[in-house]
């Protein structure tokens, strides 16, 4: 049986009894004309005191779920009701990262349907939160050195089979989002477009990879629901984003303030310092 993190219900914190550095930033989320997002692991806590902190800075968060068989921090349904509560009385919004373990793309046909069905189960748990959108990696178990398989057709036709479980078990296909990682998207063009999947573009894995961004924001801005933004130090990703060149953030901006319908821009840091440096330099870009 899986260990589960507990969640912490305590009440919420009043920011007199909570000081924090993101407490400069309360409201900074009303001076953009899209969803503001970070990710539930900004403190070294779970899920709900992360909320409660984050509640008045950003108006999406990414719950990052993890599912093994040894360990899941996949809320109960207790949690997924105070969630949907903050949520409501926050104007918040929630996107969900599915586990990053899943192998929808594996060979061997049980373990790709168990992978489908992990997806299943937190998408089932989640329900009640109705997320913005939800946010899936489509990789391989034995992902090294951004190859995802050894044998990409085989892998690129497990991808097509575990999509269409997913679909055909209801999951909304525009809700879908395929996140840009660090093999060339065009392996995965086909299915995304042919099944009518949106994208999460992630500006840090294109830029860490070496890939044309513009190429990206052109070929598949109208399919982006949700926007991932972190920097690159030391070749580790997921820092914060003010060493980004500033021209790189103005093109991105551009596009955000230029959608009638823009995405979720989700500063996708896991530590308050990164979120506060990248909330710094995204106030350069604020109206």
């Amino acid at each position: 049986m899986n260990q589960v993190i507990a969640e912490d219900r305590r009440p919420i914190l009043t920011r007199k009894e909570q000081p924090t550095a993101l407490s400069a930033f309360a409201g900074i989320r009303d001076r953009f004309p899209f969803p503001l997002g970070t990710t539930s692991y900004i403190v070294p806590d779970n899920i709900l005191p992360n909320v409660r902190l984050l509640a008045k800075v950003v108006d999406d968060v990414e719950i990052v779920v993890f599912e093994s068989d040894e360990i899941s921090n996949l809320p109960d349904p207790e949690v997924v009701e105070e969630l949907r509560s903050l949520a409501e009385s926050n104007r918040l919004t929630y996107t969900i990262h599915l586990p990053m373990d899943v192998s929808l793309g594996h060979a061997d046909g049980a373990v790709r349907r168990a992978s489908v069905d992990k997806c299943l189960r937190v998408l089932d748990r989640m329900q009640p939160v109705r997320p913005l959108a939800v946010v899936l990696h489509f990789h391989h178990e034995a992902y090294r050195n951004g190859i995802p398989a050894a044998d990409i057709p085989r892998w690129q036709t497990a991808l097509h089979d575990s999509v269409r479980d997913l679909l055909a078990a209801g999951v909304a296909p525009h809700n879908l989002c395929i996140e840009t990682l660090s093999y060339p998207f065009e392996w995965v063009d086909e299915i995304v477009c042919g099944n009518s999947l949106s994208v999460c573009l992630d500006v840090g894995h294109i830029l860490m990879n070496g890939y044309d961004l513009t190429a990206h924001l052109d070929r598949y801005w109208t399919r982006t629901r949700v926007v991932h933004l972190h920097g690159v130090l030391d070749g580790h990703d997921h820092r914060d984003i003010s060493a980004i060149d500033r021209r790189i953030l103005a093109q991105v901006m551009e596009r955000m303030y230029g959608s009638i319908t823009p995405p979720v821009l989700t500063l996708e840091v896991f530590n308050e310092d990164d979120l506060v440096k990248s909330l710094q330099r995204l106030e350069d870009f604020a109206q």
